[in-house]
């Protein structure tokens, strides 16, 4: 369908007028256009009059920006801007279906997009923000209502891992959302879109997206245990080379993290609305791929098993194994995330 994407006279200037511009396919919070400009296709997007829509747009641009010298490129071109009708216009991508092991190039692609911004960046955008101490409430609660016994120390160990959490070091350029969708498998490489939610911080609590099963997006995945190793050592490759670091600590603290978020059980414009993670034992729910019980016990199966040899968090391990087990006895039917993405 044609349509008149908002182009005002600052862009023309600068753009000239787009011509067979077309609708596609976009959040809820914004619109999204191809067109094109002296016959070379773009993209242009609007986010929509909604809460925090400025914020929103001042992050995409600003991470944009900020990740525009990472060569090969890992976002695509900014063209324009309009902040008045908070639009942009950028370079289209001819998206290809990614292979079957796409997450190696993906997590290589994330690790160039990570290491994009320096300590001298500090500001530029928001200090990505973790669990805090009422979603700990919430999960142990859960526990509870499960008839799961809080082992002696687990409330110590998850106080002082939302701590350790919120003092992270790290400046790397998060994505805030790098889920399947908004990564674009091209030609010429990964491309990362839809910068809303881009924050700075550890790059470990976006490399955890792999193990944990993709958190914030809908398209819940859990990679084979080969791939998932595979991809994880190409991010630390990629890491390396751009940076000349290595990656510090394990995903440890980054995945028991996520695992305490009731949030990440629901899409965006349900996160703060509600204990979520307090619905589970009387309702489930479908977001994407699997349910938010699907969702819990899988998570819960990879903080058992990354906190099998001991650690900081042993007493989590053994809680979520328990957590899990009784999830499995009382809803057996529950199946793992498809291994690869839809």
């Amino acid at each position: 369908m044609w349509s008149r994407p908002p182009f005002g006279d600052k862009l023309r200037a600068e753009l000239g007028s787009p011509r067979r511009a077309r609708r596609l396919g976009s959040s809820p919070r914004s619109r999204v256009w191809r067109a094109e400009l002296s016959g070379t296709p773009v993209v242009i997007k609007q986010l929509i009059d909604a809460p925090e829509a400025a914020e929103r747009y001042a992050r995409e641009v600003a991470a944009l920006k900020l990740s525009s010298q990472v060569d090969p490129p890992v976002v695509p071109m900014l063209l324009g801007t309009d902040p008045q009708e908070r639009v942009l216009v950028l370079e289209y991508l001819e998206h290809q279906r990614p292979p079957e092991d796409w997450v190696v190039d993906y997590a290589a692609a994330l690790a160039r997009l990570h290491a994009a911004t320096t300590a001298d960046t500090a500001g530029v955008l928001p200090f990505w923000s973790g669990p805090t101490h009422e979603d700990i409430d919430s999960f142990l609660g859960l526990a509870q209502t499960l008839g799961v016994a809080v082992p002696s120390g687990v409330r110590t160990e998850l106080d002082d891992l939302v701590d350790r959490l919120a003092q992270a070091p790290g400046h790397a350029l998060l994505h805030g959302d790098p889920c399947p969708g908004n990564d674009m498998h091209t030609s010429s490489g990964v491309r990362f879109i839809d910068f809303e939610q881009a924050a700075l911080g550890s790059g470990l609590v976006e490399l955890a997206y792999l193990r944990i099963g993709f958190p914030t997006c809908w398209c819940v995945t859990a990679p084979t245990q080969p791939l998932l190793d595979a991809a994880e050592a190409a991010y630390r490759v990629a890491w390396r080379q751009a940076t000349g670091t290595d990656v510090q600590d394990d995903l440890t603290d980054a995945c028991a993290g996520w695992l305490l978020r009731g949030d990440a059980l629901v899409q965006r414009a349900q996160r703060g609305t509600a204990d979520h993670l307090a619905k589970i034992p009387n309702q489930d729910w479908r977001w994407g791929t699997v349910t938010a019980r699907q969702r819990l016990v899988h998570r819960l199966g990879v903080i058992s098993q990354m906190t099998a040899e001991g650690g900081d968090l042993a007493g989590l391990g053994q809680q979520a194994a328990a957590m899990r087990n009784g999830m499995l006895t009382r809803w057996p039917t529950l199946q793992p995330p498809p291994t690869q993405r839809p």
